[in-house]
């Protein structure tokens, strides 16, 4: 699944360990999901969206 968590991140100047902070999982959670090679669970995908201030659509594309 494709998802914007990098440049979201970045925004906010946020590293990987203060969103994994956030989120209270690993910084390796956070580069796994970054990199597309992990789907988040849909509460971990909720909580993301709500540190972020966005609907879950707003980080989380479609994959082609």
């Amino acid at each position: 699944m494709k998802n914007r968590l990098k440049v979201l991140r970045a925004e906010r100047g946020w590293s990987q360990q203060d969103l994994a902070g956030k989120l209270d999982v690993s910084r390796q959670s956070i580069n796994a999901i970054e990199t597309g090679r992990y789907d988040p669970s849909l509460p971990l995908a909720f909580r993301i969206a709500e540190v972020f201030e966005l609907a879950i659509e707003e980080i989380f594309l479609r994959g082609e």
